[in-house]
């Protein structure tokens, strides 16, 4: 039984859906296995919890957003 795990910052209950079932039917293609026998889960992190070129992930998001106002 494939089992696919992603790890990311906050999502909404939208996006989870999404990503869920395209991971799903994606994997299930590739791999010629039923869609029945996937499991996925999401495990959120704060973007505090994590970062990207020596600073956490808040901040990155913070600096993008402020360079594309």
């Amino acid at each position: 039984m494939p089992y696919i795990t992603i790890e990311s910052g906050a999502l909404s209950d939208e996006q989870k859906e999404n990503l869920i079932k395209r991971l799903t039917e994606v994997s299930s293609e590739i791999m010629n296995v039923p869609q029945e026998f996937f499991s996925v889960t999401i495990k959120e992190l704060p973007d505090k919890n994590f970062g990207i070129g020596g600073k956490t992930i808040d901040k990155v998001k913070s600096e993008y957003m402020e360079k594309h106002k």
